[in-house]
């Protein structure tokens, strides 16, 4: 598959690699880079379920802002065969660089795009509108397999129902609404909901199907030097 501009998020340069070493409280890892240890930022809140193995290649991000506490942001982790995207900002990039350059097929016909949309006390990550009129959307990073099939979430969250509930909230309004599950491992072949780790978020999110909810579920290549959109994968609910 041809990488370039149009379907690749793009890594920075300056990206360094480490080994894990292990997780304190939710936003901070711990690993060694040249034999020296080092602490990171993750923006993953959560379990990153059979990723963190104390001992595994990790790939760091400089800071945007050289005077952050904590110097570096954690993009992937390698399995061993594989590296896998644990950055949860990935999805929200990817999905506006799929409406820029027109890689999904149900994103086109709306000119404008508004991240972060607001909806009554909280937000969705995007609102596409125009002649089209309104799609409401959330985006999320899966980073689970089981048996060949992806799973979200990999721990209880509570924030992403609340997210189902809005998108049932705009799509009772009569406007459409999306949810994007950006799958950043390649040995997936399916997408469904973890009954087994959120039975409340599974059960919501087929409610939310019923009341219109468009689930997409796109499989990515992804390696140290970006993350390139690859295939939509086939839904198991």
């Amino acid at each position: 598959m041809q990488r370039n501009e149009q379907n690749t998020l793009f890594l920075d340069r300056n990206c360094v690699r480490a080994f894990f070493q292990s997780r304190e409280k939710r936003f901070t890892i711990r690993g060694l880079m040249d034999g020296n240890p080092i602490a990171a930022h993750t923006n993953n809140s959560g379990s990153m379920l059979g990723l963190l193995r104390p001992g595994r290649e990790i790939l760091l991000s400089p800071a945007a802002n050289p005077t952050r506490k904590l110097p570096y942001t954690l993009e992937m982790v390698y399995t061993g065969q594989f590296w896998v995207g644990v950055n949860t900002y990935t999805p929200n990039r990817m999905l506006r660089l799929a409406w820029q350059n027109s890689l999904i097929p149900e994103l086109k016909g709306f000119e404008h795009f508004r991240s972060e949309a607001r909806i009554g006390n909280s937000r969705l990550d995007a609102l596409l509108h125009g002649s089209g009129g309104r799609m409401w959307i959330e985006a999320k990073n899966v980073t689970l397999m089981e048996e060949d099939k992806a799973y979200f979430p990999d721990a209880v969250s509570k924030r992403a129902s609340k997210h189902m509930q809005e998108l049932m909230i705009m799509a009772d309004a009569g406007y459409r609404t999306v949810c994007l599950y950006l799958v950043q491992r390649p040995d997936c072949h399916c997408f469904g909901p973890a009954d087994f780790i959120d039975q409340e978020f599974a059960d919501m999110l087929r409610k939310a199907v019923r009341k219109g909810l468009m689930v997409l579920a796109y499989d990515t290549v992804t390696d140290p030097t970006g993350i390139t959109l690859y295939r939509p994968l086939p839904l198991k609910f």
